[in-house]
């Protein structure tokens, strides 16, 4: 009898950490992030982080944040289209959806890093890819009378997020 309680909890023990792969990671690793819950929110979204070490975290979120980024460039590549004829706000406009592309290619570069270990490079990649939507922000300064519009700041509070969270993987990585 006894042996068969210790052979179930051998098995029950065994099938939960099949199931529920490392969650364990996910949530020490969050934890040492600037935004514990979004890491862990944009994670547990993503079923392959189950298997993932603290490396295959850290690429799950630049995958993210490179979606944030394009969608955002595409978004305000969409609204030059929309906006009237006020050709300061166009300029503005496409000189941000620029930004965001920029930013999209510094995250694509930095998973090549990532590759290579060469983990320097690829914070500098994340830090610049965190970096260009001020550029956008800038641009909208530029003009008193153009508005920063809110639905720009929230996709730039989101993507600069991400990006602070995989630095604070990258630091756990050594360089």
């Amino acid at each position: 009898m006894t042996s068969s309680v210790y052979m179930f909890l051998l098995i029950s023990l065994i099938l939960t950490s099949l199931t529920n792969g490392d969650a364990g990671l996910i949530q020490t690793t969050c934890k040492t992030t600037k935004y514990a819950d979004l890491c862990v929110s944009i994670l547990h979204s993503d079923p392959t982080s189950l298997n993932s070490d603290t490396k295959g975290l850290a690429l799950i979120l630049i995958r993210v944040a490179t979606a944030n980024a394009t969608a955002t460039s595409t978004f305000l590549s969409s609204q030059l289209l929309t906006t009237t004829n006020d050709t300061i706000l166009k300029t503005v406009l496409k000189e941000c959806s620029h930004m965001y592309a920029f930013s999209g290619d510094a995250l694509r570069a930095s998973v090549q890093d990532f590759a290579s270990e060469s983990y320097d490079y690829a914070y500098m990649h994340v830090m610049a890819a965190a970096d260009y939507p001020n550029a956008c922000r800038n641009a909208f300064r530029r003009y008193p009378k153009l508005i920063y519009p809110q639905a720009i700041a929230s996709r730039e509070d989101e993507l600069k997020h991400i990006c602070d969270v995989v630095l604070g993987l990258t630091d756990h990585l050594g360089f």
